[in-house]
């Protein structure tokens, strides 16, 4: 397997559940969310008015911690109307603050991978996330990953005219661009729609509103191992996988 990227001058990275595990630590703040709210709704019922809330605030609050922690409890006092407990939205306030300290470890592969990559000499490399600046900031410094990186980019949304803004910050055409991520929607689809590359490394868990289908494309790849990179790239490794 080997994508042909002879162009290409820049890869860009996805941080979250590209990275590092990200989606997993949502989830289990929502459900214990659901939990604290099981007076007012089932969990699914919980959940449902949580993404109609956060798909409502998308607009003004974007994307991270603090957005969500604000659609946790706007959520709360509406599936409650206005019954809830000030002492519940504090246990929901520091629910949603727990995830400004999720552990950014880096997943299987990604460090000695990346590592191999800077080594090359061939690419500049760059960490291409959306989010919150200082949240994503601090993720980046516990993961450790920053040495391995030329320059960390934080956006309110991959857009399209996100990645051209990407390219002239680098002095490249979409063409010399290739991203690596795991969310088709924001990673892979406006990636090739101008014209540049894209590997999708699917994660275990997806956020919803990050659903996309997928289809096949002559400038993409998807693989299931991060060191898969590699030899997609003529990288020499001693790398298995399993």
């Amino acid at each position: 397997m080997y994508l042909c990227t002879m162009n290409v001058k820049v890869i860009a990275f996805d941080a979250d559940d590209t990275l590092w595990d990200c989606q997993s630590f949502f989830f289990n703040v929502e459900h214990q969310y659901c939990e604290l709210l099981a007076a007012y709704g089932d969990e699914d019922h919980i959940s449902q008015e949580l993404f109609k809330t956060e798909t409502a605030n998308m607009e003004e609050l974007g994307y991270g911690c603090k957005a969500f922690t604000l659609s946790l409890v706007e959520n709360a006092i509406k599936v409650s109307k206005g019954k809830i407990d000030a002492s519940y939205l504090l246990e929901i306030q520091e629910l949603g603050r727990s995830l400004l300290r999720l552990p950014a470890t880096p997943l299987p592969e990604v460090e000695e991978t990346l590592r191999a990559m800077k080594e090359s000499g061939r690419f500049r490399m760059v960490v291409f996330t959306k989010g919150e600046l200082q949240d994503q900031q601090n993720k980046m410094r516990r993961s450790g990953l920053v040495p391995l990186f030329d320059d960390i980019i934080v956006v309110a949304d991959k857009t399209p005219e996100a990645y051209a803004k990407l390219c002239n910050r680098f002095s490249i055409d979409i063409r010399e661009l290739l991203m690596v991520g795991n969310s088709f929607k924001s990673d892979v689809e406006p990636v090739l729609q101008l014209g540049g590359y894209a590997v999708h490394i699917p994660f275990e868990y997806m956020w919803a509103h990050e659903h996309a289908e997928t289809y096949e494309h002559p400038q993409l790849k998807t693989i299931t191992h991060f060191s898969e990179l590699l030899s997609l790239l003529g990288i020499n490794s001693d790398t298995e996988y399993i």
